[in-house]
């Protein structure tokens, strides 16, 4: 034998019921899954037998970025708003047309802080 993992369980601790084990040539293997395939084991009958590789995992649905399926992103038309209008590119002089709001993060400490309202 070179290696063996037990798969655990990871909040408890405990065997999850099977094992990896790396032997040093498929000769030792084959003997090992022929010599214990169907052992019975502490009431249990073990099943021995060759890991197979995981399948791929599949990739995610719907069109990626980038890719001749997907949208182009949204852009606004430049001309979409009129002039001097707080919301488009011709921002008041003092900086931004609106007040950000903060994040989410920020708004629920704040919300704590008031008591709850």
């Amino acid at each position: 034998m070179v290696r063996v993992h037990i798969g655990t369980d990871r909040e408890t601790g405990r065997s999850r019921g099977f094992a990896f084990v790396e032997f040093e040539s498929e000769s030792i293997a084959a003997d090992a899954i022929r010599r214990f395939d169907g052992f019975e084991l502490g009431g249990r009958r073990l099943r021995v037998n060759n890991a197979e590789d995981r399948p791929p995992s599949r990739p995610p649905a719907g069109p990626r970025l980038g890719s001749p399926a997907s949208p182009p992103p949204f852009s606004a038309p430049r001309d979409l708003y009129a002039a001097g209008d707080p919301f488009g590119v011709d921002a008041p002089a003092g900086g931004r047309g609106f007040k950000s709001k903060g994040s989410r993060r920020g708004l629920r400490a704040r919300k704590r802080s008031l008591g709850g309202y």
